[in-house]
């Protein structure tokens, strides 16, 4: 057999395997991906396309992983506690205000903890690093309260804004205690 066509099939071979080695890389990348982001993965790829959103994704986690979140003592944490209940038992009176207080009230946990949160993007980015499974109900929350300051928002959207809210708030808090507990230890 010719020199050459050695050659040509030895370059074959390589591209393939190469190609292969790529390939599995990027199916690797996807699983870690769909396994840490859950629901917020199909989301962002229905969203953006796959590769836009991989690249995204995996941004995301990269800016988590810079962020050293610190615990909140344990005066804090019931402090924020009790704020929550009293947020949430002005629902009755005054709906509206409620909401817009548990979504501030929120804001405010993530940047006592540590998270760089100067907007809604970037908070809701974080939370979908952290807590996948609560990132879609959170936005929704914070899309209520923000279009409850023009007073279109019925009761039942608030009262379900209200329990979204609540949920991710008891998180933030639950990775507090799990994080001063891991301190402790």
């Amino acid at each position: 057999m010719a020199s050459w066509l050695i050659g040509v099939i030895v370059v074959a071979a390589l591209f393939v395997i190469v190609l292969v080695a790529l390939t599995a890389v990027r199916m690797q990348r996807r699983r870690r991906l769909r396994r840490q982001f859950g629901p917020e993965y199909d989301r962002t790829v229905d969203e953006r396309g796959r590769r836009k959103a991989e690249n995204e994704l995996a941004q995301r986690a990269e800016r988590r992983e810079q962020v050293d979140l610190k615990p909140l003592a344990p005066e804090a944490r019931r402090l924020y506690a009790a704020s929550w209940e009293q947020v949430q038992a002005r629902f009755v009176d005054a709906p509206a205000d409620a909401v817009q207080e548990a979504d501030v009230l929120v804001a405010k946990v993530m940047r006592d903890c540590g998270y760089p949160v100067d907007g809604f993007d970037d908070r809701s980015d974080f939370v979908s690093v952290d807590h996948p499974h609560l990132v879609e109900d959170y936005r929704a929350a914070h899309r209520t309260a923000v279009a409850d300051t023009g007073g279109t928002v019925s009761t039942e959207d608030r009262r379900q804004a209200m329990v979204h809210f609540r949920s991710l708030f008891e998180a933030l808090l639950d990775d507090q205690h799990d994080m001063t507990d891991r301190r402790t230890g």
